[in-house]
């Protein structure tokens, strides 16, 4: 597994463990379709959360969350709206989040949750 792979898999491990320590309650990881991929779809009892993970080694190259871009945001809301029919959910309230992770080589690690983030 290449690195860049490897940060992002462990990147969605610690998200998913921050949130379930939040008391989120993790539905789906990783769900594809044709449109691309959601990360976590999540419920923190009263709405969906759709979350996407971002993870990097560094700031050299910008905070993760400046990684999803408008047109990301939109991608993403195309393909919850696909999740949503392929698990049959008529209507539920929504709230897209995003999880920055910046994991240090040396084993730091430091966490922001950007609630409705677009």
């Amino acid at each position: 597994m290449a690195a860049k792979d490897e940060l992002g898999r462990r990147g969605e491990e610690l998200a998913v463990e921050y949130l379930t320590d939040r008391g989120f309650v993790v539905l789906d990881r990783n769900w594809r379709c044709r449109e691309g991929e959601i990360d976590v779809v999540a419920t923190d009892r009263d709405k969906l959360v759709v979350c996407e993970v971002k993870t990097r080694s560094g700031l050299a190259f910008g905070d993760p969350v400046e990684a999803v871009t408008p047109s990301k945001a939109i991608r993403i809301r195309r393909i919850t709206q696909a999740w949503l029919r392929a698990h049959r959910v008529r209507w539920c309230e929504l709230r897209f989040d995003i999880v920055a992770i910046v994991l240090r080589p040396e084993g730091d690690v430091a966490i922001k949750h950007y609630e409705a983030a677009f």
